[in-house]
Order: structure tokens, then C-alpha cells, then sequence
């Protein structure tokens, strides 16, 4: 059961058309997808499901938000309760045996976060580190709940930005996925996200070597799994002159990239929320270019994660 966060500090990069059209394809292929939406836009959540039904069925008993907010009352509630099929994605997925879960997000996720970085005091120095894992392995802990290990895959819409509600996502993923566009704003915070990714291992790692009461804390160790540029600008089926200085500094970084691009096509990815069917399911001979990228793209993918 590989878990892949999905994160980039930059908005509007295709993170959550990443996300959907990933879960969708490997559904389409026969495997069990859960995705998680952990973006307080529910940008994820809206492009599978209706937003009338998410305010009628899903907004004040089934999303993520009510977890959360279940575990700061003491209340009983597990992850698993909360998983939804979305009803679009059915007939599309189950034709190959396959399956695509969400568990929603909702809009007041924002202030989950603001109430987690509460719990992170302590009364002195010992006390704040268990705090710190405590509050940090919220959704790893989440996730052992057995049901969890019948998926193939997990992937994890995280917000842009490293808040405390991302950080549990990173605790609870072996990779991390990072979408981009191949421009100056795009690839400059890459860096810095490896930077902030690698300082929160090894915080993470040192407080989990407490002798009393953190020793039984396993470290954690989530990879890069790479680079994604997405909604580029093609020209003779190649990326515009413009955009390969940026996905050349990228790969200077000696961060994996994924060969297989994304283009850009604002008509197809704009319209795909309105059915709840991501593109990669569209048969049509306008999004035969752009199915067969993400096709090419998850076949890197499953390679990479030996799937």
C-alpha cells in the first residue's frame, strides 16, 4: 500500500488534475485507488463530486474535517467511515475491476490546521517532542487501520503549503509526488520544498529517538518520487523553446523528473469537473494526445513504484 503525498507550495500547477487523473487511471487499470483530499479549496472533492451533493450527503458527516475534529473531542470515528465512491467514477472503473475512493475534504479544513498547531506546546522541552509526534502521526496512525492495506495505491491532495495538516500527510507517505510548471515561480520553490522536506524527517527522526515514550516511534523516510511538469505549451509535439531552461534547472537539481509531460489544454481539464470523470477516462478524439500523456505517465508511475 505505497502512500504518495501530491504537493507543491505553488497554487495552479495541476496538483489536483494530477491527483484525479492519476487515481482515475490506475482505477481504469484495475487497481484500488483511495485518494485523500486534504486542501481546504476541496478542489479534489469537487472534481469528483457535485458540490449540491458534497452540501446535501458529505459536508457534515463524511469528510475529513470531521476526523479531525473527532480525535480533538475524544470522540469515536474511524478514517475508514469516511471513504466515499463517488458515483461517476463507477461504470468508468469497475468495467476493469477497478476502483477509485475519496475521502472528501471540506472548506473549514483551515482551522483543523490552526487547532493542531495548538496541541504542539508542552510543558517543557520532552513534553513538546511528544507533542510533536503526537500531533504529527495524527493521520499515520489514521491510516493502519486495516481496510487501508486493501488499497493499491493512496494518494494524498495536499495543500500549497507546508502547514501542520501537510505535515501529517508527509509523516504518513513513503513518496512524494510534485507537480510543476515549467516556470521561473513554479520551479523556484521546488528547492525550498526539499529543503523544508528533508528538515522535517530529520526533526521528526530525532524526536522519535526519545528515550522514554518515543522509542517505539518508527522513523520515517518518504523519497522523492519525482517531478511532474504539467500544462505545458507544446509546439511540434515538443515543449516551447521557453519552458526547457526551467525543466533543465529542475533536473540540475538532481531531483528525479518524470520523462512523460502533461500539456496544457484548458478546455478538456476545466470541463472534466462537471461530469465527476477525470480526462484520462475520455474516449473522445479531442483528448486522445492528452490521454495517451497520462497513460505515458502512469506507466512511469507503477515502474517507479514497482506496481
Amino acid at each position: 500500500m505505497p502512500v504518495i503525498s501530491v504537493i507543491n507550495y505553488k497554487g495552479g500547477v495541476g496538483k489536483t488534475t494530477l491527483t484525479a487523473n492519476l487515481g482515475a487511471e490506475l482505477a481504469y487499470r484495475g487497481k484500488k485507488v483511495l485518494l485523500i483530499d486534504l486542501d481546504p479549496q476541496a478542489s479534489l472533492t469537487f472534481s469528483l463530486v457535485r458540490p449540491d451533493y458534497w452540501q446535501n450527503n458529505l459536508a457534515t458527516s463524511k469528510t475529513i474535517k470531521q476526523w479531525y475534529d473527532a480525535i480533538a473531542s475524544k470522540a469515536n470515528l474511524s478514517l475508514s467511515s469516511l471513504i466515499f465512491e463517488p458515483a461517476p467514477m463507477k461504470s468508468y472503473a469497475r468495467r476493469v475491476g477497478g476502483r477509485l475512493y475519496l475521502l472528501p475534504s471540506h472548506l473549514g479544513l483551515i482551522n483543523v490546521d490552526l487547532e493542531l498547531a495548538t496541541e504542539l506546546g508542552g510543558a517543557n522541552m520532552k513534553q513538546s517532542k511528544l507533542n510533536y509526534l503526537r500531533v504529527h502521526r495524527r493521520l499515520a496512525e489514521g491510516l493502519l487501520e486495516p481496510v487501508f492495506g486493501e488499497y493499491d495505491a493512496i494518494l494524498i491532495d495536499c495543500p500549497p503549503n507546508f502547514n501542520v495538516v501537510t505535515k501529517t500527510a508527509i509523516v504518513a507517505s513513503d513518496h512524494v509526488l510534485i507537480p510543476a510548471k515549467a516556470d521561473y515561480l513554479s520551479t523556484l520553490g521546488i528547492d525550498y520544498l526539499i529543503r523544508s522536506l528533508n528538515e522535517l524527517v530529520g526533526d521528526y527522526n530525532d524526536f522519535a529517538e526519545l528515550e522514554d515514550g518515543g522509542s517505539d516511534v518508527d522513523k520515517i523516510k518518504p523519497d522523492i518520487l519525482g517531478v511532474v511538469f504539467t500544462m505545458i505549451q507544446m509546439y511540434a509535439e515538443q515543449p516551447i523553446a521557453a519552458l526547457r531552461p526551467f525543466m533543465q534547472q529542475t533536473a540540475r537539481l538532481g531531483i528525479p523528473v518524470f520523462g512523460t509531460t502533461l500539456r496544457e489544454n484548458k478546455t478538456l481539464f476545466a470541463d472534466a469537473p462537471r461530469s465527476g470523470v477525470p480526462v484520462a477516462m475520455n474516449t473522445s478524439a479531442a483528448a486522445e494526445k492528452v490521454v495517451a500523456e497520462i497513460e505515458g505517465l502512469v506507466d512511469e508511475f507503477m515502474r517507479k513504484l514497482g506496481m
